[in-house]
């Protein structure tokens, strides 16, 4: 589904903003942040690593004029660590994320764009550094299936 979101959105010519969330310093919860560092830009693509204040960065997400904006966090499921999840940012209710000023579905009205979440399950969102290594797993393959889907879609753009 990520991928053929995403080959659909760019072939469209239309624009993509993925963002990166989260807090380094609380193990997972920094998972959108990796993210960020390793997906790679492109043609209408744009990757922004806000950390924990996405309220900072409206304004220079707007600028993008993005029609698709993904939010990269992790997210509370209740379900087994590095489990993931891409669904319209109003299907967080009754799913929690961590260390925002501002709730993501809330904070999702301040754009025009369609809004989706990339949510991954935590293990660890103590004080600390570093993914546990579920996270680190299903980041990687994130991050490998993401920009795989970007070159496949930047070639056929040539």
């Amino acid at each position: 589904m990520l991928c053929k979101l995403l080959k659909n959105t760019v072939h469209a010519g239309k624009t993509i903003v993925l963002v990166g969330l989260g807090n380094v310093l609380r193990h997972d919860d920094g998972v959108g942040v990796y993210l960020a560092q390793n997906i790679h830009p492109g043609f209408n693509i744009h990757v922004i690593n806000v950390e924990a204040s996405i309220e900072n960065y409206i304004g220079k997400i707007n600028s993008y004029l993005p029609d698709l904006l993904i939010l990269m966090d992790c997210v509370f499921y209740n379900r087994k660590p590095g489990y993931s999840r891409l669904s319209p940012v109003t299907d967080l209710i009754g799913y929690t994320t961590n260390t925002h000023n501002i709730a993501l579905k809330n904070i999702s009205n301040l754009f025009t764009a369609q809004t989706f979440i990339l949510g991954i399950q935590p293990d660890n969102v103590s004080l600390g550094e570093g993914l546990s290594t579920p996270v680190l797993k299903k980041a990687e393959h994130l991050v490998q299936k993401i920009n795989s889907c970007f070159l496949a879609n930047n070639s056929s753009l040539l």
